[in-house]
């Protein structure tokens, strides 16, 4: 899913986006304020968002708070027994800290197919073209 999103938001078409990536455990509070949008790919384990994502999350969240109201961001997320309450959590997040939703979620069960594939893809190009000119 990762590779597919990556693909997306790097595609030819799409021009003067930088695409960063950093793990979420890496990743610091500076960079995310650097962004001019987000990505977001978490494994959604026991139906919450990974520890790491909410780690990145938790180290950022004030210094975000008031400078990245509106930035647009996507999220992908693959679980075995439900996104529902990742995507509860990263709709509580980014609500309170203003962001935009770019697109619909994209979520896949177990191995994720071409179809979850390509709308990796779309997700990362919808986010990255948001971002262009």
């Amino acid at each position: 899913m990762f590779e597919a999103v990556v693909s997306g938001a790097t595609d030819p078409e799409i021009e003067g986006v930088d695409l960063v990536r950093r793990p979420a455990l890496t990743v610091s509070p500076a960079e995310m304020l650097e962004a001019d949008g987000y990505l977001l790919g978490s494994p959604a384990n026991l139906g919450y968002i990974s520890g790491a994502l909410k780690h990145a999350f938790d180290g950022a969240y004030y210094q975000l708070l008031d400078s990245t109201r509106g930035r647009p961001f996507g999220l992908y997320l693959h679980g075995n027994e439900g996104t529902e309450g990742a995507e509860r959590a990263v709709d509580s997040i980014t609500t309170g800290l203003g962001w935009s939703k770019a697109a619909g979620y994209v979520t896949a069960s177990g191995k994720p197919g071409k179809d979850e594939l390509q709308a990796c893809w779309e997700l990362g190009a919808t986010v990255a073209a948001q971002l262009m000119g």
